[in-house]
């Protein structure tokens, strides 16, 4: 687990992100894997007060495309709500990574790079951007935060005998519906595009795949004569953590020209190995250009991503980096080996509630080590 210090340092400050711009047809859609100036703010901060058109501020600090200005200045909850899915999804994808030799880097030198390039971790950026817009939106539309969507009505579970639609759900419908239009078709002509595109749509599918229906029984002596069902997304945590694990078997495919026909295909590792062991007559021809991919969940990638061991274009590196002796040291530090320091810490134990209300604590110092990669 992480450690609740770290985590909660994370949620108090604010980390100010730079990108650089992004050429080529593959351009950024929005938060992670997007080309504007990105603030990200911590979660817990009260929203900005929205009076008249003071949210169009907001919408011009994101540096969007101006379908997507448009779209954030017609609903003053927008503007916020976007601003909460690059949080939630930066967030996520650093709790996800704090193990890794990648650590979701966000500095723009770094991810500018890495959008630039075809990785499993530019396949994750795409996902958990998405997945953070479609998450982030549906809670602001049963929270009340939207001028243009409110509760989840489901209408498929009013018919079902004895429930009766209460609650509050999460807007799900509205949600997917805004962010197809929001991120917007791209271009599919070029292998790179068509797999951003689904890596995108991954992040929207594992939401909604992660819907449940939670009720509350009404009646006499408890009896559950009428039942109260409302639709609720999953934890975002438990999102980022099937994205993590869909990176951690994600697909590599690559283009190749068919010889009949002269147009590109997609062809994917397990499909080629596959296609070798058949006879020529009996080979299934590939997806042509205009086909959609391989119908899949899972994480697609081009090209086989570097060690981030060493500084590059893409990482800081491992040195230095905190990691944990006997867990992960040996893997982040790439065999370099780590050093470790002593050092005494002091925190609140032995804590009780006293009568009326606080809560009273001992101070208890101990030492402890503290592991970190050598250069």
């Amino acid at each position: 687990m992480l450690d609740g210090h770290l985590l909660l340092g994370w949620l108090s400050f604010t980390v100010i992100v730079c990108l650089l711009n992004l050429p080529g047809p593959t351009a950024a859609y929005f938060g992670l894997t997007g080309n504007e100036p990105l603030s990200i703010l911590p979660l817990n901060s009260l929203p900005e007060e929205v009076t008249g058109r003071a949210h169009y501020k907001l919408c011009d600090r994101l540096k969007l495309e101006k379908k997507q200005r448009r779209m954030c200045r017609r609903d003053p909850g927008v503007a916020e709500t976007l601003r909460e899915a690059i949080t939630l999804s930066a967030l996520e994808c650093q709790y996800q990574f704090r193990f890794e030799r990648w650590n979701c880097t966000l500095e723009g030198r770094h991810r500018a790079n890495i959008l630039k390039r075809g990785f499993k971790e530019t396949a994750f950026l795409y996902a958990i951007s998405s997945a953070g817009l479609t998450h982030a939106m549906a809670k602001a539309c049963s929270a009340g935060r939207m001028e243009r969507c409110t509760c989840d009505e489901a209408p498929d579970l009013e018919n079902r005998k004895a429930w009766q639609w209460g609650g509050c759900g999460d807007n799900l419908k509205y949600a997917n519906k805004f962010v197809k239009d929001f991120l917007g078709k791209r271009s599919n002509k070029d292998l790179r595009a068509r797999v951003d595109m689904h890596n995108t749509n991954v992040g929207m599918k594992v939401i909604k795949a992660g819907v449940e229906t939670t009720c509350k029984c009404h009646g006499v002596s408890g009896s559950c004569t009428v039942q109260t069902c409302w639709r609720q997304l999953l934890p975002f945590h438990e999102i980022g953590k099937q994205l993590k694990q869909r990176y951690e078997t994600s697909v590599k495919v690559g283009s190749s020209t068919n010889e009949a026909t002269g147009e590109g295909e997609i062809s994917t590792g397990r499909n080629q190995q596959q296609q070798q062991q058949q006879p020529q007559q009996q080979q299934q021809p590939l997806p042509g250009l205009n086909d959609q991919i391989p119908r899949t969940m899972d994480l697609l990638h081009i090209e086989d991503s570097p060690s981030f061991c060493r500084p590059s274009k893409y990482s800081s590196g491992t040195a230095a980096r905190k990691c944990y002796k006997d867990k992960n040291c040996d893997a982040i530090c790439c065999g370099r080996g780590h050093n470790t320091q002593s050092r005494e810490v002091t925190r609140p134990c032995q804590c009780q509630v006293r009568w009326c209300c606080y809560v009273e604590c001992k101070q208890c110092t101990q030492r402890e080590e503290v592991y970190t990669c050598k250069g």
